[in-house]
């Protein structure tokens, strides 16, 4: 193997959002510059683009939409991605999501680079069977013969992949999610303050419908008419040409009605985290492995998730948080209900039995440990083939 790792050094990283690389995967961007790695981004602008260039990348805005279906705009988009790779040469690429995945891992195997596709989350086109669902399967099956390795999040997806034969089982790697710093995200003793107010829930998510936002509007009603002192606190971000957004009419709805109070969107959520009391997450989204509920555990917060993929695999059910049924506002009620009706002691034990279940199975040591073992493996291979 050679001594000096970062010789083989510019690593892209391609996505939809500058905004996804930044949340998910920046602590393993600083860990390879500071391995001495030139890390390239490459993913549509947005304000997150210049907190990737502060933290030393170098960004290359591409602009695309992951849920266009049209064909022609896909091979524009290959040619698009092909010239970059060109221009920019990686030594190594990580795509992301369903087109980079597909047509970048197409590109970079033309032009000889190696590449690994991380598969997120499943997404809108495997949710139904349908001919969307045929031609991405088609179309992943040709790109992924071409990857150096497919990681999954989630058994789950993994399991996908392997019934529909869309890709060789030695190839595959299922990651503990995309990790989380447990000493970013650690719990600070402030009973006294918790104390002082009504029992809050708290739901961070984007503002889609599949995320579980209106389940958890319906929940609070439930809840409302028992006529308990608690309050529903809401985190997230709009995405206003998604199909599937929850509108700001609807957040005005709940509001009036006295069921959810929107906080608006922000970038550190650990001070709402601490403030809260349960977290809840009831997604029947195609998820990877929610960040969110990774967050949240991490600071011990008992959480109640959805029986989702992806999901619940971050709760132990009745020892870190509940699980609750897909679709189901009575069930997700009757799960809050049994955290409001826990003691103080028992609330707590669950927070704890979650963050130490984080830390043994989420931490994102754990992850960049798999970006570095992949690259490692990558320049003994180059190293080998020169020398």
């Amino acid at each position: 193997m050679p001594e000096n790792l970062s010789a083989y050094n510019r690593i892209a990283f391609v996505s939809n959002s500058a905004w996804s690389v930044y949340n998910f995967r920046i602590e393993v961007i600083r860990r390879l510059l500071e391995q001495g790695f030139e890390v390239v981004v490459i993913a549509p602008d947005d304000e997150f683009s210049q907190l990737l260039v502060s933290e030393g990348c170098r960004f290359v805005p591409l602009s695309f939409n992951n849920k266009a279906e049209n064909p022609f705009q896909d091979l524009a988009f290959y040619a698009k991605l092909k010239k970059l790779y060109r221009e920019i040469k990686p030594d190594f690429i990580f795509h992301y999501v369903a087109k980079p995945n597909i047509y970048g891992s197409l590109a970079a195997s033309a032009l000889g680079i190696p590449s690994v596709a991380v598969i997120t989350g499943l997404g809108y086109a495997f949710a139904k069977k349908n001919w969307l669902y045929w031609v991405v399967k088609q179309l992943y099956k040709r790109a992924l013969k071409r990857t150096r390795e497919v990681w999954f999040l989630n058994n789950e997806d993994a399991r996908v992949f392997i019934n529909e034969k869309i890709v060789a089982i030695e190839k595959m790697k299922v990651l503990p999610g995309e990790g989380v710093d447990t000493q970013h995200f650690a719990p600070i003793e402030q009973t006294s303050i918790k104390k002082e107010r009504p029992f809050t829930f708290l739901m961070s998510a984007r503002l889609l419908k599949s995320k579980g936002i209106g389940l958890y509007a319906d929940a609070a009603r439930i809840l409302r008419k028992k006529n308990y002192d608690v309050r529903f606190q809401l985190i997230g971000f709009f995405e206003k040409h998604h199909p599937d957004s929850i509108t700001q009419e609807d957040l005005n709805r709940w509001e009036k009605e006295g069921l959810v109070q929107y906080c608006g969107y922000y970038r550190d959520v650990r001070e709402y985290l601490q403030a809260a009391d349960c977290f809840i997450f009831p997604s029947f989204y195609n998820e990877g492995v929610p960040r969110s509920l990774m967050e949240a555990a991490s600071m011990e917060l008992p959480i109640i998730t959805s029986f989702n993929r992806g999901c619940k695999e971050v709760v132990l059910n009745n020892s870190t948080g509940y699980i609750c049924n897909l679709n189901d506002p009575f069930d997700l009620a009757d799960k809050m209900e049994r955290v409001l009706n826990l003691s103080e002691d028992d609330r707590t034990r669950m927070g704890r039995n979650g963050r130490m279940l984080v830390i043994r199975k989420f931490d994102i040591a754990k992850v960049i440990e798999e970006y570095i073992e992949i690259l490692k493996l990558n320049a003994e291979i180059v190293s080998q083939v020169k020398f």
